[in-house]
């Protein structure tokens, strides 16, 4: 099949993006926010509905996510082209793109689990792609850590209902649990410790689903439903210091662990995870426009950072060690100036699109009342950030020629999706900046916190250069034994496992100890708790909904 026949996707994404972006035009202008809603049914004055949400939040990072999709999609038009299932797999990578933007405009809990489980589904097909080993135990590892926040999100609905409502676009400040349980449901979606390990994990998928879920679809799902709530009702205290804590040890972890690592792909991955832990510690100072104006600079860089990986594996044969790819830029100085670019882009260099972003929050930072230790682990994460970023750009582009043999120059379908992404890694912030005043945000501080910032970035860059040794750190390979717990947990689970089997037979049936010890009144207890027992089912019953009313009215 030619590549013209495979490029119909992409347009469609792209046709999809600039009536996004019209519409979006639209919204600025008139500042105003439509929900279409249709009832399902009323129960109890509980409306029960499917309900969509047309804002400029919605339709901003909807714009967002099919431009980066239609770059992605045409990218992987010549880098799968010699694959055999190659419509099947961009047919999955569409439900994907479909199952996000469910997500990004819904309005009620039913669209939420519709694009939420969407996401996770798709997700695991796409990582176990490759029926390898390797990509079936990530796949698994990353479908259990999205199924906590799925129950969490789902126990929530408990909390709708007693709030008699299934939307988010009425929330009072009596809903604080609801809210913080939807928080936590975030943290596992997208990546916070402790639930950091499977998104490493997840590089085993091919190098477009990457692309994507690293830039603005999977890892960005919970931090765009964080924001929703975010715009409706300002977070409460206890909300607030859950997302700084996470963020900053979120953003320390990545980036502390990509100074060990060797592997490009998952150098970058875990770059993601320090960028995610950026956005969840702005959020929890408060901020969820500048969030989201990171959110958007961040996917256009980091779909483009992941695209320029994807140009040095065409052209290395596939080698992702960095040690390997030394003088790579040489025969490929597109790809390379745009690698460079992006990296950059992840210090937030002046005048690149993250400058406008980054920066800004760690300004904002000092003039927030934030938890002190928070803010000692962003500086550390800031020259963490520094140091990889110059390691890699020193062992991949100014490093001495080590691999002399690569492939052909890359097509237009390689080159034409970096440089549309590369123009909005460039003036992408000050362009969002400019559109929506709301992203201009201002932060007036002592010199001396300018120059801190600045310092430490600039001592993360020298460490980065002067420190680039063979060294290996399998506590932090393992994000401080993260991953045995997701990918090994069926070992760990496997006695608990057999003792819920006890259930099928009966859970009370050890109480015929209690006809040894008590006698006769032990006899009569144990008959009348054992499971069999209908007559004593009633009083099971009650205790149990007693238990969870005080329990429930304890909390609030």
């Amino acid at each position: 099949m030619s590549l013209l026949s495979k490029a119909r996707l992409p347009v469609l994404l792209l046709a999809a993006s600039f009536l996004c972006g019209n519409y979006l035009y639209f919204f600025l202008l008139v500042e105003g926010t439509w929900v279409l809603e249709y009832e399902l049914f009323n129960l109890s004055s509980t409306s029960f509905s499917f309900s969509l949400i047309l804002d400029k939040v919605s339709l901003s990072f909807g714009a967002v996510v099919t431009l980066i999709s239609a770059c992605v999609f045409t990218f992987a038009c010549k880098y799968m082209e010699e694959d055999i299932y190659f419509y099947r797999f961009i047919w999955i990578l569409m439900a994907f793109v479909i199952s996000m933007n469910l997500l990004t405009f819904s309005g009620s809990l039913f669209f939420l689990l519709l694009g939420w489980d969407g996401l996770g589904i798709t997700s695991f097909a796409l990582i176990v792609y490759y029926q390898s080993f390797e990509s079936l135990s990530a796949g698994f590892q990353t479908l259990m850590a999205n199924r906590v926040g799925d129950a969490i999100i789902v126990a929530g609905s408990f909390f709708f209902i007693c709030f008699g409502q299934y939307t988010f676009t009425s929330l009072t400040k009596a809903m604080w649990l609801l809210i913080f349980v939807l928080c936590l449901a975030a943290l596992t979606k997208s990546a916070q410790y402790p639930f950091s390990s499977w998104l490493p994990a997840a590089m085993a998928a091919p190098t477009p689903v990457s692309a994507l879920v690293h830039s603005s679809t999977l890892v960005t799902a919970g931090i765009f439903l964080v924001i929703r709530l975010s715009y409706n009702l300002p977070l409460t205290e206890l909300s607030s210091t859950l997302l700084l804590i996470c963020g900053a040890v979120t953003c320390l972890l990545g980036g502390w662990a990509a100074t060990f690592e060797n592997d490009i792909k998952k150098i970058i991955a875990l770059s993601t995870l320090s960028q995610l832990g950026v956005m969840v510690f702005s959020l929890g100072l408060g901020f969820p426009g500048l969030a989201l104006f990171h959110l958007y600079t961040h996917a256009l860089f980091k779909a483009l950072l992941f695209l320029a990986a994807g140009a040095i594996l065409l052209t290395s044969f596939g080698a992702q060690d960095i040690r390997l790819l030394g003088g790579v830029g040489l025969k490929m100085p597109l790809a390379m100036v745009l690698f460079n670019i992006s990296s950059l882009c992840l210090i937030g260099a002046p005048f690149l699109s993250a400058f406008y972003s980054k920066h800004l929050i760690l300004e904002k930072m000092f003039l927030s009342g934030l938890n002190l230790i928070a803010g000692i682990l962003m500086l550390f994460a800031t020259a963490m950030t520094a140091k990889y970023v110059s390691r890699t750009l020193k062992a991949v582009v100014w490093g001495k020629v080590v691999m002399p043999a690569v492939s052909p120059p890359l097509s237009l379908a390689v080159s034409g999706p970096m440089i549309t992404l590369g123009i909005g890694a460039i003036a992408g912030g000050k362009l969002l900046a400019t559109i929506d005043i709301s992203n201009m945000e201002l932060a007036f501080l002592p010199g001396f916190y300018g120059s801190l910032i600045n310092g430490v970035t600039l001592l993360g860059l020298i460490l980065g250069l002067l420190l680039h040794g063979e060294r290996s750190s399998h506590a932090l390979s393992s994000l401080f034994f993260l991953t045995p717990v997701f990918s090994l947990s069926s070992k760990v689970l496997a006695p608990l496992v057999r003792k819920l089997g006890v259930v099928d037979y009966g859970w009370a049936e050890p109480l015929f100890l209690m006809k040894k010890v008590l006698g006769p009144s032990g006899a009569s207890l144990s008959e009348t708790l054992a499971w069999p027992n209908y007559e004593g089912a009633l009083l099971r019953a009650g205790i149990g909904l007693l238990v969870l009313f005080y329990g429930f009215t304890f909390i609030l």
